[in-house]
């Protein structure tokens, strides 16, 4: 039995099909095929029930494949700890959301690269659900992602609390409406990212628990395309605090909402059992004084969002 094999039974198991599990491990399908084949004989059970083009596991397929990834799981680690060496380059996978990852990760990478010279920072931009996934599976190191998180198999540190302001266009009614609550916004177009990202997600619970639907006329990618729409003034928003910018439209005002206010809760999300290399140990330093020095600001200030 070989790694290799483990790893294409774990490929044919999370895409459902032999042709997608070969493309992932850059194999023929043919070759990835018939080390199944040996894997199955070597074992003397039948991993995979073949309907057509669709790979079922059977139900000891199902028993294996949850062995083959704990032990993919530990070699993986294992081999991470042994190389990882302060003498080294140090490369970790950051994970954040489309409405983190421009605010957040950008100034990090570049204070890292003054401060730990062997460290090198890759990133994923993703939402919120795949992201999670992506540190369960061991595809990034850490991700910064927003509360709640529920998997008993991370770790999940509340960084800091912020809150979501309401951005319209400058000439809308409720730029300049004295007191903004959550009902003058019942009747309004939103503009709003897809419907995997949290911030909608946020967003939706947000007017339920104001008992109205938010009646959405976009849906984008982008939190640049979401200023943008707001701008011209094709809808409303609501963005985080943090993604207010010094570029950003200057028809673009936010106002504070009344009363009960929305917020999000950012959080640092590592696997409970992967090896925490000295990279990700400094990148952690490095984020947590940045928050702490966004904290020691806000004091200063009163903590006021202003308009």
């Amino acid at each position: 039995m070989e790694l290799q094999q483990l790893r294409y039974l774990v490929a044919v198991a999370e895409t459902g099909n032999f042709t997608r599990a070969a493309e992932r491990c850059f194999v023929t399908q043919p070759s990835l095929s018939q080390q199944i084949i040996n894997l199955e004989t070597e074992l003397g059970h039948k991993l995979f029930h073949r309907l057509g083009r669709r790979a079922v596991p059977t139900e000891t397929g199902e028993m294996f494949i949850g062995r083959a990834r704990r032990i993919l799981f530990e070699v993986e680690t294992a081999a991470k700890e042994i190389q990882d060496s302060p003498s080294q380059e140090r490369r970790i996978t950051v994970g954040a959301t489309p409405s983190i990852m421009p605010y957040w990760l950008p100034p990090l990478i570049l204070e890292a690269t003054g401060r730990f010279p062997g460290l090198v920072i890759n990133t994923l931009e993703n939402f919120h659900a795949p992201l999670l996934n992506a540190v369960v599976d061991g595809e990034v190191d850490l991700a910064l992602i927003s509360m709640p998180v529920d998997d008993h198999r991370v770790a999940a540190e509340v960084l800091f609390r912020e809150p979501l302001l309401l951005v319209v266009a400058e000439g809308h009614p409720l730029a300049s409406k004295p007191e903004v609550t959550a009902h003058d916004l019942a009747d309004e177009t939103f503009v709003l990212l897809g419907h995997s990202s949290s911030l909608a997600s946020q967003i939706q619970r947000f007017c339920g628990d104001h008992d109205f639907e938010p009646r959405s006329g976009h849906h984008c990618a982008q939190i640049r395309t979401v200023k943008s729409l707001v701008a011209v003034g094709a809808g409303i928003s609501i963005l985080p605090k943090s993604a207010r910018t010094s570029v950003d439209p200057v028809s673009l005002v936010y106002r504070k909402l009344s009363g009960r206010a929305p917020y999000r809760e950012i959080a640092l999300v590592r696997h409970l059992q992967r090896y925490q290399s000295h990279g990700a140990n400094q990148f952690i330093t490095l984020l947590r004084e940045n928050v702490r020095a966004l904290d020691a600001g806000k004091r200063e200030t009163g903590g006021k969002a202003g308009k």
